[in-house]
C-alpha cells in the first residue's frame, strides 16, 4: 500500500484553481482630490504645485483659539506651564483663616486689639547733681528727709549687727593656740603585745624566674635557721633550678634561702638561712586544746604587704579541706584545717596562726572566696600536724604517711553516708582486713566519716604499724573490723 500523499500525485500541468479576486469599494472623487496623487506624478512626492482644487480648513472658532491657542508672549516650547499665568496680574495667596476653615487646629493667635506702636526714644536728660538734689528744689522735701532717715536706720543697724558679731561670735583664726602632747605611757593591748612578740619571728618569702614570681610567708622554728611554710610557696623555686629564693625578716634584710624538704600531700615546706644571728624563733602551742569561738591572730605578707597582722576567732576545727595541683603548685592534699574568720589573703600562706598568748596553732594555708579575697573563711594546718611533718623533713628531707590502699568517693544517700570503696589494691591493709569493692567506710580510728576527704584525713593522721578499728557498711548491713596502716 503506498502511502505518498494526494498532492504528490497531481498533475503539473493541470490548471490550478485562482482564488476569488476581493473587489475594494469605489473612491468618492472627494476623498481622491484629497488623497489622490495628482496628475503626471509618479513619484510620492512632487516639488511642483498640484492643479487640482485644495480642501480649504476652515478658521478655528474664536472662543477655542483664546482657549487654546499660545499667548503673545509665552516662551517658543511646545508645552506651556499649566500653572502659569501669561497676561493677567498675579494674585498673592491670601493667609489661611482658621476661622473659615472647620478643619484647621485650635491653636493661640494675636490679641483681637493692635499692637500698640513703638514709642520713639527720648535722649536722656542732665544729670541730677547733690547741688540740685539739696538746693535746686528739684526733689520734694519729703523724699530728702525719709532718705536721710533710712540712711540713719541703716548705719544704727549695722553698728549694733558688727558689735554682736565680734562678741558673740569667736573668731576662725587664733595664735594663741598650742596642741597638748600626751606623752604618758598608755599600756599596750593583749594583740599589740603578741604581735610585738611574734612579728620578728614572721617572715616574707620571694621567689623570682626568668618569667614569673610568687611570694608567701613562713615564721622560724629553730635557731639554726630553719622556717616553715607552705609546699604551694615554694612550689615553683622546687622545680625551677634558675629560681631565685630570698626571705626578708622584719627589719627588711634580705638572705637566699634553700629548700629543706617539702611534703606535697600536707602542704608543708621547711627552707634554711644560713649565717643570720639572733634569730627570734615562735613558740609552738597545742592545736588539740583549741576551742570554737577563742580569739586568734594571723600574721603574714598578704598581696606582699609585709608586717600584716589580722585577728579574729576560730570558727570551725577539723575541717577537711582539699588542696589540689595548679599551674603554679604541685600540691595534693587534704588538710584537717583549722576554721577562722581573720583575714587571710593571696600572701598569708605559710605565715603563722598564733593564740591570745602568742603560740602558734596553726599554719595559714587556704581561704574561701569567689572572688580571690577574703570573705572570712581561712583555714590553717593545726601545729600539732605541723611538728612531725617538720621534725621529719630536718631529719630526712621527706616524710612517709600512713595509707591502707583504697580509692574512694563520697557517697550520701537515704541509705548511708561514708566513702565508698572504689578500688582496693592487692595486698594492702584494706585487703587483709577484707574490704571489697562497694563497701562504704563510715568511721575509721574513732572519726566520723562522712566523705572521701574525711577518711583521707583519718588515715593519714593515724600512726603506721599501729592496729586502728573500722566501721563499714555492706548490702544494707554494718560491720567493723580492724586493719593496720602501712608506709606509703
Amino acid at each position: 500500500m503506498s502511502t505518498t500523499p494526494d498532492w504528490a500525485t497531481r498533475d503539473a500541468a493541470a490548471p490550478q484553481p485562482v482564488p476569488p479576486r476581493r473587489e475594494h469599494p469605489a473612491v468618492s472623487p472627494q476623498t481622491a482630490a484629497v488623497f489622490g496623487r495628482p496628475d503626471g506624478v509618479r513619484g510620492s512626492f512632487s516639488t511642483e504645485p498640484s492643479a487640482q482644487p485644495q480642501p480649504e480648513i476652515a478658521p478655528p472658532d474664536p472662543v477655542l483659539t483664546e482657549a487654546f491657542s499660545r499667548p503673545a508672549d509665552a516662551p517658543s516650547s511646545l508645552q506651556r506651564d499649566p500653572y502659569a499665568t501669561y497676561g493677567g496680574e498675579v494674585d498673592e495667596p491670601e493667609p489661611e483663616d482658621p476661622w473659615r476653615d472647620p478643619a484647621s487646629g485650635a491653636h493661640l493667635e494675636a490679641p483681637a486689639l493692635s499692637e500698640p506702636a513703638a514709642e520713639t526714644a527720648r535722649d536722656a536728660g542732665p544729670k541730677l547733681g547733690i547741688t540740685d538734689l539739696l538746693f535746686g528744689r528739684r526733689v520734694h522735701w519729703w523724699a530728702l528727709a525719709s532718705l536721710g532717715l533710712v540712711a540713719v536706720l541703716l548705719g544704727v543697724a549695722g553698728g549694733l549687727v558688727g558689735r554682736w558679731t565680734a562678741e558673740v561670735i569667736p573668731p576662725l583664726n587664733s595664735n594663741a593656740v598650742t596642741l597638748d602632747v600626751d606623752d604618758s605611757t598608755v599600756a599596750s593591748t593583749d594583740i599589740a603585745k603578741v604581735a610585738k612578740a611574734v612579728g620578728p619571728a614572721v617572715v616574707m618569702i620571694e621567689i623570682r624566674t626568668a618569667g614569673s614570681g610568687g611570694s608567701g610567708s613562713g615564721f622560724v622554728v629553730d635557731k639554726m635557721g630553719y622556717i616553715v611554710t607552705n609546699n604551694h610557696v615554694v612550689s615553683i623555686a622546687a622545680n625551677d633550678k634558675n629560681a631565685k629564693l630570698e626571705v626578708v625578716f622584719a627589719d627588711h634584710s634580705r638572705v637566699p634561702a634553700r629548700i629543706v624538704g617539702r611534703d606535697v600531700k600536707t602542704d608543708l615546706a621547711v627552707l634554711k638561712v644560713d649565717d643570720v644571728e639572733n634569730l627570734t624563733v615562735a613558740k609552738l602551742g597545742d592545736s588539740s586544746k583549741l576551742e570554737i569561738g577563742q580569739p586568734v591572730i594571723a600574721f603574714g605578707a598578704p598581696l606582699g604587704l609585709d608586717r600584716t597582722v589580722t585577728t579574729g576567732i576560730v570558727s570551725a576545727v577539723d575541717r577537711p579541706v582539699p588542696l589540689r595541683p595548679d599551674a603554679s603548685s604541685d600540691t595534693d592534699a587534704v588538710i584537717n584545717a583549722i576554721q577562722t574568720d581573720a583575714a587571710i589573703n593571696p600572701g598569708n600562706s605559710g605565715g603563722p596562726l598564733v593564740d591570745a598568748q602568742g603560740r602558734v596553732i596553726g599554719v595559714n594555708t587556704a581561704i574561701a572566696a569567689t572572688g580571690g579575697g577574703s570573705i572570712g573563711l581561712g583555714f590553717a594546718i593545726p601545729i600539732n600536724e605541723v611538728i612531725p611533718i617538720s621534725e621529719g623533713l630536718i631529719k630526712d628531707g621527706k616524710v612517709t604517711h600512713p595509707q591502707i590502699g583504697v580509692t574512694a568517693s563520697t557517697v550520701r544517700n537515704d541509705q548511708v553516708f561514708g566513702a565508698r570503696v572504689k578500688d582496693v589494691a592487692a595486698g594492702s591493709p584494706a585487703a587483709a582486713a577484707g574490704l571489697k569493692e562497694n563497701d562504704v567506710i563510715t568511721e575509721f580510728d574513732g572519726k566520723p566519716i562522712e566523705g572521701a576527704d574525711e577518711l583521707t584525713v583519718a588515715v593519714r593522721t593515724s600512726t603506721i604499724g599501729q592496729e586502728v578499728k573500722y566501721t563499714y557498711w555492706r548490702d544494707g548491713r554494718t560491720f567493723t573490723g580492724t586493719m593496720t596502716p602501712r608506709a606509703d
